[in-house]
C-alpha cells in the first residue's frame, strides 16, 4: 500500500493534530472542488468533526466554498503556500538550472507558469542574453485566453467547466489576433489537446510569439507550463515551434525533478 494512502485500521483514528492536513491532503488530491462527505469517504471521521475541520479551513483562507455552495475548492491562502512550497531554496536550484540549459538551446527566455484562479503567474524565469527582451518578472500575471502558457491550462478544463468558462469570461482583445470568439477559443484549445502544445501568435502581445507546454503532476493533472517567448523580429512562431520536441524534453525533466522530491 502507498504510504500517503490511508490503512482500513488508520481510518477514523487521524490523531488531532493531523486532521486538519488529511483533510487539506483529500481535497488538492481529488484535483477538483469537492464536499466534506466526499472527503470523509476516506477519512470516515465523525460528520460533525468534518464539517467543523472545513469551517475553520474556510474561515482562514486555506479553502473557498465553490460555486455551488456546497463543494470547496483551494484557497488564497493555500495556493500561496503551494507556490512557497515550489519556490523551495533546494527544488527552485535544481529547477532553474533546466530553465537556464533550455534558455541557453534556444537563446530565448524560459519560464514556468502555474494557474491562480484568473490568471497564468510566472513562478520562475531566465531571460535571453540579448538586448531586446521583453519584461516580465517572476510574480507578474497574464490572461488565459490569449497566451500560450494560458491556453494549454484552459485545454486541460473538463468540456462543462470549459463551456462555462467561456460564457462567463470576457475575452478581451489585447491586440489583433486576439481570438474572442468563444466558439473559436473552443477549436483552438481542442487542437491544443490533440497537439499537445499551445502557442501564442501575438494574441497577448504585439510583436510576441511564444510555445507552451504542460507540465504535469504525478496524477497527470497540469501543475505548471512551460514556455519559451520571443520577439518577431528575431524568430517566427514556426521557428518556435521547432523548438517543442526540446521544450517537452525539458518539461519531463522537471516532472523527474517533482517525483523525486515527493518520494
Amino acid at each position: 500500500m502507498p504510504d500517503d494512502v490511508l490503512s482500513p485500521d488508520d481510518v477514523g483514528k487521524i490523531p488531532t493534530n493531523l486532521r486538519l492536513l488529511t483533510v487539506l491532503e483529500e481535497l488538492c488530491r481529488a484535483g477538483v472542488p469537492i464536499t466534506p462527505t466526499e472527503v470523509n469517504t476516506s477519512l470516515r471521521l465523525p460528520k460533525p468533526t468534518v464539517h467543523r475541520l472545513f469551517h475553520t479551513l474556510e474561515a482562514e483562507g486555506f479553502i473557498q466554498r465553490d460555486i455551488d455552495g456546497r463543494s470547496y475548492s483551494p484557497g488564497a491562502r493555500l495556493r500561496r503556500l503551494s507556490m512557497d512550497v515550489l519556490s523551495s531554496l533546494r527544488i527552485r536550484t535544481a529547477r532553474l538550472a533546466v530553465l537556464r540549459s533550455l534558455s541557453e538551446k534556444i537563446g530565448e527566455t524560459c519560464n514556468i507558469a502555474t494557474p491562480d484562479r484568473d490568471a497564468m503567474v510566472y513562478l520562475d524565469r531566465v531571460e535571453t542574453k540579448w538586448p531586446l527582451r521583453i519584461q516580465m518578472p517572476v510574480g507578474s500575471s497574464v490572461p488565459f485566453h490569449c497566451t500560450a502558457s494560458g491556453k494549454m491550462y484552459l485545454s486541460s478544463f473538463r468540456p462543462a467547466h470549459l463551456r462555462t468558462f467561456l460564457s462567463a469570461t470576457d475575452l478581451t482583445a489585447l491586440t489583433p489576433a486576439t481570438i474572442t470568439d468563444p466558439a473559436l477559443l473552443s477549436d483552438e484549445l481542442q487542437g491544443i489537446t490533440e497537439r499537445g502544445y499551445a502557442t501564442d501568435n501575438e494574441e497577448f502581445m504585439e510583436g510576441m510569439v511564444a510555445v507552451a507546454v504542460p507540465v504535469r503532476d504525478m496524477h497527470d493533472r497540469l501543475l505548471a507550463t512551460l514556455s519559451v517567448h520571443a520577439p518577431t523580429q528575431r524568430i517566427s512562431l514556426d521557428d518556435l515551434v521547432d523548438h517543442v520536441p526540446l521544450i517537452t524534453e525539458s518539461a519531463q525533466r522537471l516532472m523527474a525533478l517533482l517525483a523525486d522530491d515527493a518520494a
